[in-house]
Order: structure tokens, then C-alpha cells, then sequence
């Protein structure tokens, strides 16, 4: 997103796999992108857009997805797994912290659901 470069950290096997990825996917010489075109250039951002879609529509999602709903994901589910909102900063690139301080939103609302659902007293009040 924004055309920054980023790195990600990454399992041994998912090393491996994309090793074997790249070693077989369509690709002009000195083609450096992970997904190319049957022709063996890069994917444009609303190629993917467009392939993740189809995907989701072939898989039965009744929502629509896209790029931005992975990135959004990512960041949810990584704040949620480890609280440490300076590390999902590094990861997704943000310059501010503020930008990353949105999923802290998210949390909060799982976090009060959570809450309305477990707590006694807030069971209470519904009966």
C-alpha cells in the first residue's frame, strides 16, 4: 500500500513454498513480483483486486473482498493475538502511530462484546 516497500517475516515453510512458487509461476527474465500474468509481467493492484474477488465468488463468500480487507485483517487479528500496537505499526508500514491506533477501536469493541457476553453483572441487567 503506498508504494512502500515492506518485509515481512516469514515460516521456514512458507519460504519453501514460495521458493517453489517462483521457480514455476509465468515470469519475463529479470521479472522480480510474486504474481505475474500468464504473460510473465507483474500484476496491477486492480488485476489482484479483481483475481481475489473472483476467488472469494468461487468460494461461496457472500461478502465482497478485497486487498484492503486482508490488510485489514492482518492487523486486527495481529493487534488482538499480541497488544503490541509499535510492532503492528512496523509491519503494516505506518509513518503514524495514529493510523494504527484504528484497529485499537476494533479490539475494543471484541473486547466489550466479549465482556457483555461473560461477565455476571453485565447479564445481569438483561434478564
Amino acid at each position: 500500500k503506498g508504494s512502500k516497500q515492506r518485509q515481512v517475516p516469514l515460516t521456514q515453510s512458507s519460504v519453501a513454498l514460495l521458493q517453489q512458487w517462483l521457480a514455476q509461476r509465468p515470469a519475463q527474465p529479470h521479472e522480480t513480483a510474486l504474481f505475474t500474468t500468464q504473460h510473465g509481467t507483474r500484476l496491477g493492484s486492480r488485476q489482484i483486486a479483481k483475481r481475489l474477488e473472483q476467488w472469494a465468488q468461487q468460494h461461496g463468500s457472500p461478502q465482497h473482498i478485497s486487498p484492503h480487507m486482508l490488510r485489514h485483517s492482518f492487523a486486527g487479528h495481529l493487534l488482538q493475538a499480541s497488544r503490541d500496537l509499535r510492532a503492528v505499526q512496523d509491519l503494516l508500514g505506518h509513518a503514524s502511530l495514529s493510523s494504527t491506533q484504528i484497529y485499537t477501536k476494533l479490539d475494543f469493541d471484541h473486547l466489550a462484546a466479549v465482556y457483555d457476553e461473560t461477565h455476571p453483572r453485565a447479564r445481569r441487567g438483561k434478564k
